[in-house]
């Protein structure tokens, strides 16, 4: 304890290693929190407010338990460290860990484990090698490219791609999924980049994975990668506002067309390489292809929610359905015929048997305790079996590891308490600590709540909003972000403001999220248009952000089923869905929007919310006591001269 007090003083490690550091009470109280919690075995909740340095906080606690630990010559301690995103598993191991490294002179091994997904299949590259008569001119270009790279990578992680876009269709037939991997059974089992990436982890000291595949593995779902997590001696969760959803996420169960359609082409590709006198499998395999593109025929072309149990008794779905089973059968029983063949074909047959469960999973609509929702994409529709809670099977894991385990966010408390967050975990014992941000907010920012806007779903809405945006695109000279709760509205701002403004519009969906944030940050004046994944996870420091417009409270729609599911469970049991679950889930989303404004001491800005119900319902008590202490006005004239002010600040410096 007395070594992280120490590493954090005035003339500590820090100190003497970082220019310009000095030590913040707050960072401080939250560190010697971590190393009580990891040194007690215990679970501890932390809202730590922008500017905290709670990333420091709470590794350097953890590293220094392992130095010590093999110091004294002692088992070292196992660490793992889960992040939202893949970007934030980026920073936290090729910026923040090589830092700290440094300062505490550690040996300590470290290591980056992505998903499967993020790893070339050399199996399945070679499958694909000719394409395999599926794949359209992108693919085949982008498939050339995988190829030249796969010759020269040392990791196999796709994301050192440049050249190919993120979101190409060629890399589901690159890559493996747990259906689909061959395990040991693989002719590259000893080359495999992702047995090499999860034996690295093993070997490590401290583990910086994401927390899908966190869960993935608590849940077992991803066999063969069970024995990391349990090593483990403490657990953190950065961004740990995301966790309750994922992990419901993943002790549910899920059955898409994409899971069908996977499989078919890959027993057409078994079919056309190796078994061609089994015509039947193609047969079997094209119409089963089919059956599960027209089941995606029957919903509307937007993606969309909704709940399955409703969706089911239409006469059309529930048929499609049902022709769908029995199109899985026949395949199934086509490939029995051809069991032992070869490992493909096998690993084929486990496939339909495991998706025959989900479907009867799927159909078993009776079953309480669980939400049956679905979703869409432009492609597929996935079927969802939730549970509504999984505070019982989480917190007997975090009982039962003897791990230390923190939780950290800038966004957990909902008028200064945890329950929202540690309810649905089941984390009753954990410790709290809530730390205010260290930023001056009075002095740095204004919160405006504008007069007189038409309600949420009144025709001129887009038209207010666009009108209200344009005078502070100007004081602010664009630096302007305006975040939106339906992609609907966003477009209709978008389209109003092209031709209002002579600004660069930024508008989501045009571009990838990442190019668009760095043309934004090059390009002074452009003004940027999103929705939900802007919200959180994006860091614009300085005068490159001045001004954040939110164009609603961003309360979860009342026809999302999960909600509807678990608004029910709730009036069971006695309770207000509104102030159960509603309410403090549109409060975290609103402080995550929010602290996109001032991210650093020197930032400066104004943060206009455009709803009246901040002010004029009770409940807007609630989101303004967890807001930063913002100077508040209701004058957007005001807003406009503070903007200009900064505006004018930034030129003179300039």
């Amino acid at each position: 304890m007395k070594s992280v007090e120490r590493a954090f003083s005035e003339n500590g490690l820090l100190a003497n290693a970082i220019s310009g550091f000095s030590p913040r009470q707050a960072q401080i109280d939250m560190a010697m929190e971590v190393a009580l919690a990891i040194e007690n075995k215990s679970s501890l909740i932390v809202e730590a407010g922008t500017g905290t340095g709670k990333t420091f906080a709470y590794l350097i606690p953890a590293l220094l338990a392992n130095k010590e630990a093999a110091e004294r010559e002692e088992s070292s301690k196992k660490i793992i460290v889960s992040t939202g995103t893949k970007n934030l598993q980026e920073q936290l191991f090729h910026k923040d860990m090589p830092l700290i490294r440094k300062v505490l002179a550690t040996n300590a091994q470290i290591a980056l484990l992505k998903g499967r997904a993020n790893y070339l299949c050399l199996y399945r590259l070679e499958q694909y090698q000719s394409g395999g008569g599926q794949l359209d001119a992108q693919m085949l270009s982008d498939l050339v490219k995988v190829k030249t790279w796969a010759n020269t990578t040392l990791s196999g992680d796709i994301g050192e791609l440049v050249n190919v876009q993120e979101g190409s269709a060629i890399f589901p037939y690159v890559t493996s999924t747990v259906d689909n991997c061959l395990a040991r059974d693989c002719p590259h089992v000893k080359d495999c980049y992702l047995i090499k990436a999860r034996e690295k982890a093993i070997d490590a000291d401290l583990v910086v994975v994401n927390h899908h595949l966190f869960f993935a593995d608590m849940a077992l779902k991803d066999t063969g990668f069970g024995e990391l997590i349990p090593k483990a001696d403490v657990v953190i969760f950065d961004e740990a506002h995301q966790i309750s959803d994922i992990a419901s996420e993943y002790f549910g169960e899920a059955f898409s067309t994409r899971q069908l359609l996977d499989l078919c082409s890959d027993v057409l590709q078994v079919y056309r390489t190796s078994l061609t006198d089994v015509k039947q499998l193609g047969r079997a395999a094209e119409k089963l292809m089919k059956t599960a593109q027209e089941f995606r025929l029957l919903f509307p072309y937007d993606p969309e929610r909704g709940n399955w149990r409703e969706r089911h008794r239409q006469t059309r779905i529930a048929s499609a359905f049902a022709v769908m089973k029995t199109d899985l059968d026949f395949l199934y029983q086509v490939i029995k015929l051809c069991v032992s063949r070869n490992d493909a074909i096998d690993n084929c047959f486990e496939r339909a048997v495991t998706l025959l469960g989900k479907y009867d999973l799927m159909a078993n609509l009776e079953v309480t305790g669980m939400s049956f929702w679905y979703e869409t994409t432009r492609r597929h529709v996935v079927l969802h079996q939730t549970p509504l809670s999984v505070a019982d099977k989480f917190s007997a894991y975090v009982k039962a590891s003897g791990a230390g385990w923190i939780f950290t966010s800038a966004t957990l408390a909902v008028d200064g308490t945890f329950e929202h967050f540690a309810k649905p975990l089941g984390l009753n014992q954990a410790s709290h600590l809530l730390l205010d941000s260290p930023f001056d907010y009075q002095k740095q920012s204004q919160l405006v709540v504008p007069r007189f806007l038409p309600e949420a779903n009144h025709r001129n809405r887009a038209s207010a909003l666009a009108e209200l945006a344009i005078p502070l695109i100007k004081a602010s000279g664009g630096a302007c972000f305006m975040l939106f709760t339906s992609y609907r509205v966003m477009n209709q701002v978008a389209e109003l403001l092209e031709h209002r403004v002579d600004n660069p519009l930024l508008v989501q969906g045009t571009m990838a999220k990442q190019t668009l944030l760095s043309e934004f940050i090059e390009n002074d004046k452009a003004v940027l248009l999103a929705t939900a994944s802007f919200w959180e996870g994006v860091d614009v420091r300085g005068d490159k952000l001045t001004c954040v417009i939110i164009d609603k409270l961003p309360f979860a729609s009342p026809d999302d089923p999960l909600l509807q599911a678990r608004s029910e469970d709730v009036k069971r049991q006695g309770g207000d869905p509104f102030y159960h679950i509603q309410l403090p889930q549109a409060v975290i989303a609103l402080k995550q929007g929010v602290g996109r404004l001032i991210r650093d001491v020197r930032d400066e800005g104004i943060m206009v919310i455009c709803d009246d119900r901040l002010v004029n319902r009770p409940y807007g008590e609630v989101f303004l006591k967890s807001l930063p202490g913002m100077k508040r006005s209701r004058n957007l004239e005001q807003a406009a001269q503070f903007l200009q002010t900064i505006t004018d600040d930034v030129g003179e410096k300039a």
